[in-house]
């Protein structure tokens, strides 16, 4: 049987970003996971895309897969773009190439040299023509396209833009509580069908004609796919963009934790 695969930065101009990316001169190693490296995007780089998606920083699935968003975050965000009808035709970039340790200083994230460097993505993945809307995950990331359209390139196009709340934002804020965790997830949903409301128009060119069906109050079993295995560098294991959880940072430390991804294998796949 025949795997689809990832056939990686070949082509320019994303041969070079990717040989010539920031570290640590504009990346600080207290603020960011330096030593598992950068990780550059998911998605199509050939002007087939039809959405660009910004998102925040990488995780522990994200590092072990060198793709952005593959861990529940992607999965929730591939049920989203189905709605739009957007199977495979996407480009996805995070505001940062390093997971984030702690939180970002503004200083940081106000470094030119960062802004330019993801703007010269930005630029790249729209040059085609092709991207009839852009979905922000995050604040980082709205202000990820806010920086880019304050320049010439910015400033010359009109896109439909959605800024939604970042997929995970529920667990997060509701730390564990499940009646705050029903209530944000509420909430979140609700917010991603306004997104819906403003890109559905504008996506002209879905991969399939699919009418448009909203979020109800919480997550139907739609609502969350699994990773196309086109998105992922070739010979990965099936349950990698599968299923989730199989990669944990475990220490009995910050550092300890910093130094460690754990991976394991899910039950069933091996008898």
């Amino acid at each position: 049987m025949p795997h689809e695969f990832d056939p990686g930065y070949f082509t320019e101009p994303f041969r070079t970003l990717c040989s010539q990316y920031p570290e640590s001169d504009v990346y600080p190693a207290s603020q960011f996971r330096l030593e598992w490296g950068p990780i550059f995007h998911r998605g199509r780089l050939d002007n087939s895309a039809r959405i660009l998606v910004i998102g925040q920083d990488p995780a522990q699935h994200e590092t072990v897969i060198r793709r952005v968003l593959v861990g529940e975050a992607g999965r929730r965000l591939q049920g989203l773009l189905g709605k739009l009808g957007i199977t495979k035709s996407y480009s996805i970039i995070n505001t940062y190439l390093y997971s984030v340790y702690g939180s970002v200083k503004a200083k940081t994230s106000k470094n030119a040299d960062l802004i330019a460097y993801r703007n010269r993505w930005i630029d790249a993945v729209l040059a085609g023509g092709n991207i009839e809307g852009v979905l922000a995950l995050g604040t980082a990331a709205d202000d990820a396209w806010q920086s880019w359209k304050q320049t010439p390139n910015g400033q010359a196009t009109n896109l439909a833009f959605a800024p939604v709340t970042h997929p995970t934002q529920p667990e997060s804020s509701s730390k564990g509580e499940k009646s705050k965790l029903a209530t944000a997830t509420k909430k979140m949903l609700q917010n991603w069908n306004a997104g819906l409301a403003i890109l559905s128009p504008a996506i002209q060119h879905p991969d399939v004609a699919t009418p448009l069906v909203l979020y109800g109050d919480t997550w139907a079993p739609s609502d969350r796919l699994p990773i196309p295995e086109l998105d992922i560098p070739a010979g990965l294991p099936g349950w990698m963009h599968e299923q989730d959880g199989w990669a944990d940072r475990k220490g009995a430390d910050p550092i300890t934790k910093r130094r460690n991804i754990t991976i394991t294998v899910p039950k069933g796949v091996v008898s």
